[in-house]
Formats: C-alpha cells, sequence, structure tokens
C-alpha cells in the first residue's frame, strides 16, 4: 500500500508529454515520427481520462482540438477604481469553476481573433454593466495553472476607466463591490499583487500618492 506522502502527481507530466506530441505533431514530416507523436497522444489521453476521470474518446477530442504549436491560454483583466482607490471585484458564485466566495478581477479569455483590449471591454460589460474603455498596461503576469487553465496562462492587466453603463451582476457573480486591495479576504487566484500594480499605475494617473 502506497502511502499518502508518496502518491505522484500525474498531471504535470501528461502535461508535458501532451505538448511534446503537439509541437511533434506540428513540426513533424516523416510519417513514423507522426505515427509515435500520435500514440503519444493517445497514450496521454488514456491516462489523462483516468486521472480527471473523463472518457478517453473525450479527452482525446480536448487535448486534440487546439490546431498548431501548444502554448498557455491568453487571458485579461480588467482593473478599475473608484475615487477612493477601491478596485472593483466580483465574488465567485457556488457552482463556480473556481472556489466559490472568493474575489475575482473581472475579466476573461481572448476569443480567436479578438485583439486583448476588446475582451477587456466585453468582458467588464458582461460581468459588471459597466462600458469601460482602457488606459494602459499594467503588466503581463504568467499565472499558475488552474482548473480552466491546466497548462497556465498569460495574463495580460488592464488599467480602465468606467465611460457608462450601469453597475449590474450577471450570473457568473455572487456579488460586486469595491475593495481596498489590502481588505480583499480571499482573492479567486493570486490576483493581490497584479492589483497593487494596478493600483499603483491609477495612482499615478491620478496623481496620488
Amino acid at each position: 500500500m502506497t502511502d499518502e506522502s508518496e502518491t505522484i502527481d500525474i498531471l504535470p507530466l501528461l502535461d508535458e508529454l501532451r505538448v511534446m506530441a503537439k509541437a511533434g505533431l506540428f513540426f513533424v514530416e516523416d510519417p513514423y515520427d507522426r505515427e509515435r507523436y500520435e500514440r503519444m497522444l493517445e497514450l496521454v489521453s488514456e491516462y489523462y481520462a483516468e486521472t480527471v476521470a473523463l472518457p478517453p474518446e473525450e479527452t482525446r477530442e480536448r487535448l486534440a482540438a487546439n490546431l498548431g504549436y501548444a502554448t498557455p491560454n491568453v487571458g485579461v483583466k480588467a482593473a478599475i477604481f473608484d475615487d477612493e482607490g477601491r478596485i472593483l471585484l466580483m465574488q465567485r458564485p457556488e457552482g463556480s469553476t473556481y472556489v466559490a466566495g472568493t474575489w475575482d478581477i473581472p475579466g476573461g479569455a481572448v476569443e480567436p481573433l479578438e485583439p486583448p483590449d476588446e475582451t477587456a471591454v466585453r468582458e467588464t460589460r458582461e460581468e459588471t454593466g459597466l462600458t469601460v474603455e482602457t488606459v494602459e498596461v499594467v503588466d503581463a503576469y504568467f499565472m499558475d495553472p488552474n482548473p480552466l487553465n491546466p497548462h497556465g496562462h498569460v495574463l495580460l492587466l488592464y488599467l480602465c476607466r468606467a465611460t457608462g453603463g450601469t453597475l449590474q451582476l450577471s450570473n457568473e457573480g455572487a456579488a460586486l463591490d469595491y475593495w481596498r486591495v489590502e481588505d480583499v479576504p480571499e482573492w479567486t487566484l493570486d490576483f493581490h499583487r497584479p492589483a497593487l500594480d494596478a493600483r499603483q499605475a491609477w495612482r499615478e494617473r491620478s496623481g496620488e500618492n
């Protein structure tokens, strides 16, 4: 019987093998090497399916869905501040992919053929009811793997300014509220540092110390 402390987390290995197989299939010319990479992807699908409790066929379709070289996903967050320097956050609801009750910066994944600044505007409108314009890119961050991005993702954080609309909760959230960055009880992901960076950018533009 294997001690719990000796249990191996197999997902990082499967993720790396999947990336190798996808990259190989993208560049391969030799038909025999193509067969090897396809077989590698089949094996990854089978073991990935056992690990996440999905049918192997469905898992293979998901893993093979992205064409081209495998890269991290790209996400966008919109940092919006009120006159007191508090950041607008959305609380995750029960049944969310993320931990319920945690607080998240509005935003989401960049859609195909969509410029990231347009993603910030669209996601903010969908999640908060506000119309915004992007002011500047605060920074880019690599975020560790999470339920929606098992291979990690690159986060572009935009400082945004509200230009219209009415604050209105969507079905993606349990609450909307402005928070002092230091007072947020629990972040959805590791957004504390990006939020601090965004507030510093807001202070510099508004003349705050």
